[in-house]
C-alpha cells in the first residue's frame, strides 16, 4: 500500500469516526469519560454504547473502561462498547483487561468512486421498495430483523410468516413503529424492504448524516433466505442514499459469509468494527 493509499484510508476512517460521533446525537446525550464517550438515549428506543471520544489520541486503560461500565450499570443500560480496530488500536487490550468479550465484523465501504448497484423491482417473488412513514408494511419491516438476528447466518432457518406475524403482534404498542415514523419523516432514517402480500420478508435501514450514511439492520426472514432479498434491499438503500447526496455508504457485515454478499455490490473491506460486552451479556 502506497503512502497516498494510506493517507486516503486514514481520511476515510476519520470520516467514519466523525459519523459515528454524530449519528447518535439526534436521540442521545453524551457523557464525557476522558478517552471515552458514553451515548445515553433520551426516552425510549435502542440503547446506545460507549466509544472512543472523537479526536482522542492519548492512552486508554481498563480503569477508564470500568468507569464507563459502572455508569452503564447505574443507568441500567447494556455494558456495550463499539469502535474501529484500526482507529483505536489500544482500546481492545483495555476492554479485555476489564473482562469484556470482544467480537469483530468486517467494516465495508462503498465509496463515491463506485457506481450504485442496480435495484431490481422484483426479486425472489418480492417487490423491493422504500417504506414510507404510513406504509402498512412498516411494522413487519421492523419486526423481521428480530427474527433474522435470532437465527444468524445465511442458511435457510426455521422462523417464517407465522413467527413474523406473532412478533408484529407482540411489538404492537411498544412505540417502535411511532419512533421510526418520526425518524423517517425527519430524514434521519430510510427503510427499504422486499415485500410479498403486504409483508416484509427482508428489510434494512440507512441513517444519513451529511455525505455519509451507514446501512444497518438488514435482515431476512429465515425461511426466505437464499433468494437474493438482502442484496436487493441493500441496493435499494444505496440508491436512496445516493439520491440524498450521500457519497460514502458503509456497513458492518456480521461475518465473512455476509461480507461476500456485500462485496458483490461493490463494497470493500477497509477495517474491522469491534463490539465489546460482558461475556454473560453476549450469551443472552
Amino acid at each position: 500500500m502506497t503512502s497516498a493509499d494510506l493517507g486516503d484510508r486514514r481520511e476515510l476512517l476519520n470520516r467514519l469516526e466523525r459519523y459515528y460521533d454524530a449519528v447518535p446525537r439526534s436521540d442521545a446525550r453524551v457523557e464525557d469519560f476522558g478517552p471515552l464517550s458514553l451515548f445515553i438515549r433520551e426516552g425510549q428506543g435502542w440503547p446506545f454504547y460507549a466509544r472512543p471520544a472523537l479526536g482522542w489520541s492519548g492512552e486508554v486503560s481498563a480503569a477508564d473502561v470500568n468507569r464507563v461500565r459502572s455508569r452503564q450499570r447505574e443507568l441500567g443500560v447494556p455494558e456495550s462498547f463499539e469502535w474501529v480496530a484500526e482507529t483505536a488500536p489500544a482500546l481492545r487490550a483495555a476492554v479485555e483487561q476489564a473482562g469484556l468479550a470482544v467480537h469483530g465484523h468486517p467494516l465495508m465501504v462503498l465509496g463515491p468512486d463506485v457506481s450504485a448497484p442496480a435495484v431490481p423491482e422484483v426479486v425472489g417473488g418480492a417487490v423491493v421498495r422504500s417504506v414510507s412513514p404510513d406504509d402498512p408494511v412498516l411494522p413487519s419491516a421492523l419486526a423481521v430483523a428480530h427474527l433474522a438476528f435470532a437465527e444468524p447466518g445465511t442458511d435457510v432457518g426455521a422462523a417464517g410468516l407465522t413467527e413474523l406475524a406473532r412478533t408484529v403482534r407482540d411489538r404492537a404498542g411498544d412505540g417502535s413503529v411511532e419512533r421510526m415514523k418520526a425518524r423517517i419523516q425527519a430524514g434521519l432514517t430510510c427503510v427499504a424492504a422486499a415485500v410479498t402480500d403486504g409483508v416484509a420478508l427482508c428489510a434494512g435501514q440507512h441513517q444519513p448524516v451529511g455525505a455519509v450514511s451507514e446501512i444497518v439492520g438488514v435482515g431476512t426472514l429465515p425461511t426466505a433466505r437464499r433468494r437474493g432479498l438482502a442484496q436487493a434491499v441493500t441496493a435499494a438503500l444505496v440508491a436512496d442514499a445516493r439520491s440524498r447526496g450521500v457519497e460514502t455508504v458503509f456497513l458492518s457485515a456480521s461475518d465473512d459469509a455476509v461480507a461476500r454478499i456485500y462485496a458483490r455490490l461493490g463494497f470493500r473491506t477497509v477495517g474491522t468494527a469491534l463490539i465489546a460486552e460482558p461475556f454473560e451479556q453476549r450469551l443472552v
